[in-house]
């Protein structure tokens, strides 16, 4: 399990921007990074609009956004641009960043047992530790929580 004050694993991945990302990159900044199941759906959206929402807030702390999730970064952008949403979005299409944050596991539906991304946050500070581990949490209780991480 992650514990907060441990260092959150680096990681590489490509954004809807086709750039490559590094967790790096946002040293000096603390950073909320969230993992949702897949663009376009209704839970997922729920949570990336709230980060939109709170943006400006999480900014005037010293913070900024980054979602995770296996969508290819075509499908992120198409995402990112109907939703306004003004942080980027990762691809983590074979589950390697998400595995390495516990935020990729069974999941259940209509009785059904699958494997997939759980729906997650961590708060991470200016010196890449975790603030704070959220893992299998609500949409909502997710920008809350997140919010009041950040805002205090």
């Amino acid at each position: 399990m992650l514990q907060i004050g441990e260092t959150a694993p680096d990681f590489e991945l490509i954004s809807d921007e086709g750039k490559s990302t590094k967790l790096s990159d946002y040293r000096g900044k603390r950073l909320v990074l969230f993992f949702y199941p897949k663009a376009f759906t209704g839970g997922c959206t729920k949570q990336a609009c709230g980060m939109r929402d709170n943006y400006s807030e999480f900014e005037a702390h010293g913070a900024t956004v980054l979602g995770i999730s296996p969508d290819d970064p075509e499908t992120l952008a198409k995402w990112r641009k109907a939703e306004n949403l003004p942080f980027n979005l990762l691809s983590d299409p074979d589950h390697v960043v998400a595995d390495q944050y516990h935020a990729w596991g069974e999941k259940s539906m209509y009785g059904k047992k699958y494997m997939g991304v759980i729906r997650s946050h961590f708060i991470i500070d200016a010196e890449g530790n975790f603030e704070d581990v959220q893992i299998k949490i609500s949409p909502a209780k997710s920008i809350d929580r997140a919010l009041k991480s950040i805002v205090g």
